[in-house]
């Protein structure tokens, strides 16, 4: 006789935390994630159906195999693991589990999956994030990114939250850790400030990482200018 595990059939979907890389793709025009352990080669949207990252033809999760997304159950298990030195650029992902999933003692192991809200942690300097920036890897035809605060973007591959938020879609908001700054889904910051949709945090990181950048570029003008002034002399 075999053991069956009790069928639920929620009135509204779980609610599960994972953490994950922010992804760009090489042209800009998209967002997304991908994992830190199986189909961690796999950058995934905000909502995403899971397949068998060993090329099986059966639906996930599959009883017999490891296939699917997973999350735990608590926030806390989901931070715990960006302790670790490989996952401190990760953004903790707060998800809601749909379609078929397998509950576990910790957390699910489930078919589809919506992200609702991605957490950037602090910048590896320590000052909050305004932006992610290339992290200095990446997938075939992905940016991976960090999170970063303005004076450390300079002239990296970037997007701001709020970018993020807009090219990810589905309704994604993106916070910066600490005190909690909730970037809604918006256009650029001068389209978001017209219809209203920004308040003074997101305008002011906003500002910030222009600020950053074009600090940036003005000491390469400076540069470039040194250097013309020590040339030779033109008659």
């Amino acid at each position: 006789m075999r053991l069956r595990l009790p069928v639920e059939r929620p009135t509204e979907p779980p609610t599960g935390y994972k953490i994950a890389h922010p992804v760009l793709s090489q042209d800009g025009t998209r967002a997304g994630f991908t994992g830190v352990s199986l189909g961690g080669a796999l950058p995934y949207g905000v909502l995403a159906d899971a397949s068998c990252v060993y090329g099986r033809r059966h639906r996930s999760p599959a009883r017999r195999c490891d296939c699917g997304f997973h999350c735990v159950h608590g926030r806390a298990a989901a931070e715990a693991l960006r302790c670790t030195a490989e996952h401190r650029d990760t953004v903790l992902l707060e998800v809601s589990v749909l379609g078929a999933y397998i509950r576990f003692e910790r957390g699910f192991r489930y078919a589809r999956q919506r992200v609702r809200t991605a957490t950037a942690g602090p910048c590896g300097c320590g000052a909050g994030a305004v932006a992610f920036a290339d992290a200095g890897w990446g997938r075939r035809g992905w940016w991976a990114l960090a999170p970063a605060c303005a004076g450390c973007v300079r002239g990296r591959t970037s997007v701001s939250l709020a970018g993020f938020a807009r090219l990810a879609g589905a309704g994604l908001r993106v916070v910066a850790g600490g005190p909690a700054q909730a970037v809604r889904p918006a256009g650029t910051a001068a389209e978001s400030a017209a219809a209203g949709e920004l308040g003074l945090p997101e305008l002011t990181a906003e500002a910030a990482l222009l600020q950053a950048r074009l600090d940036w570029f003005q000491t390469q003008l400076a540069r470039f200018g040194e250097a013309g002034a020590g040339g030779p002399e033109q008659v």
